[in-house]
């Protein structure tokens, strides 16, 4: 009899077993083979997390207050800003994205943010990912309380897919939570030892909750690595991405679509945005990274035949206040703008005015546009889900004739 201790010192899973959620039912290799392919439409959240600083992302450069702020941040016209409209352009290093722009694929959002911001990186954070109000603390996030909703009768952990070795809030609902994993080969391979084979097809002896959790959790997840590494061979993706982590998690991404996976919400997460230091680089960077990635993902799934049916949603905690520090860099602000990307867009461009530099809330953007608004429309419009019900019961105005 395999104790419980034991179970937990050898289980490569043990971290990974709890993101899984414990409604589902053993699933067998006949049931996985006859698991429809993915149909309707997709979402992928892309979390930019840190803070990115919205003003030098997309750039009100015919603004004189933006230059009188940033002195030495500012980034001039003849640096190669990529021109958009409303007097605004995309930082120099987002090529890519303004390719995208351009033929039709992109939405720019300014000034998204809520009222009463929290500057906390943890609790902005966490009011984003849950959806919820400032002055509400929510245990479900935005995307589980979807997965929730719309996948009542099914039991499939993987409707909601986050390409990371932890899942956020924002994917985990009061029923159902979404599976993490960083590569299904990898995912598929945990599984696979003689140890979890071992425990896996176990019974355990008496009526010990937790240990009867964890032993059908084990069970549940090798069923769904198993299907996720399957399905996973049948598109390889030929296609150029950035050598770093998040050019490989959208090339998963991709891939886990283009294969027909059956999943309807995908999360990834690009880091280092807080730049109170030397930001410029380090911006310059990321943002290359963000633009090259999207531009090669949509490429991917363009070949595919699967963009028209996938929107993509960029977001990051807050913006930057709009005064450069001491440091050269930016210390933490308030709203920002947000990104949408898709082949399905009814309506591109700058969708918003440009935000306000001369009417600040002490030194920080005033919101133009409450995010709940995005999710509102994203949840309704796009997914055909009820966005009143996910979002607590307010009803949100949509954007309307955006998807």
């Amino acid at each position: 009899m395999t104790s419980r201790r034991e179970f937990l010192k050898g289980s490569v899973l043990a971290s990974t077993l709890l993101f899984v959620p414990k409604f589902l039912h053993r699933l067998d290799a006949q049931d996985l083979q006859s698991l429809r392919d993915a149909s309707g439409r997709r979402l992928v959240v892309v979390q930019l997390g840190g803070g990115n600083d919205g003003l030098n992302t997309i750039i009100p450069f015919e603004n004189d207050l933006y230059y009188k702020a940033r002195p030495t941040l500012g980034i001039r016209p003849q640096s190669g800003i990529l021109t958009l409209d409303k007097g605004l352009g995309f930082n120099p290093a987002m090529t890519g994205l303004k390719g995208l722009y351009d033929q039709g694929h992109v939405a720019v959002l300014n000034s998204v943010g809520y009222p009463n911001p929290d500057r906390s990186h943890f609790r902005s954070m966490d009011i984003w990912q849950s959806g919820s109000g400032p002055d509400e603390y929510v245990s479900t996030g935005w995307l589980g309380r979807y997965l929730d909703s719309n996948c009542a009768p099914c039991a499939l952990p993987y409707n909601g897919l986050e390409v990371d070795d932890t899942l956020s809030l924002a994917m985990k609902g009061a029923l159902r939570k979404g599976l993490a994993l960083k590569n299904p080969e990898k995912f598929h391979q945990l599984t696979q030892n003689r140890f979890i084979a071992n425990v896996g097809s176990a019974k355990p002896a008496g009526t010990v909750s937790e240990v009867d959790y964890l032993y059908k959790t084990l069970a549940e997840t090798t069923s769904s690595a198993e299907y996720l590494y399957q399905k996973g061979k049948v598109y390889k993706s030929g296609v150029t991405y950035p050598n770093t982590e998040f050019g490989r998690n959208l090339k998963t991404t991709a891939e886990l679509i283009n294969s027909g996976v059956d999943s309807r919400v995908f999360y990834v997460s690009l880091t280092g945005f807080d730049t109170h230091v030397r930001q410029q680089e380090q911006q310059g960077k990321l943002l290359g990274d963000l633009s090259a990635g999207l531009s090669s993902f949509t490429e991917d799934l363009q070949k595919a035949g699967n963009f028209d049916d996938t929107l993509v949603l960029v977001f990051s905690e807050f913006g930057r206040r709009v005064e450069q520090n001491a440091s050269n860099g930016t210390d933490h602000g308030t709203a920002n703008n947000v990104l949408l990307l898709g082949g399905g867009l009814k309506r591109q461009g700058v969708l918003n005015d440009a935000p306000n530099l001369q009417n600040l809330d002490a030194g920080d953007l005033k919101y133009q546009l409450d995010f709940r608004s995005v999710y509102a429309t994203v949840l309704h419009d796009w997914l055909g889900a009820d966005d009143r019900a996910i979002l607590g019961g307010t009803q949100f105005e949509r954007l309307k004739g955006l998807v």
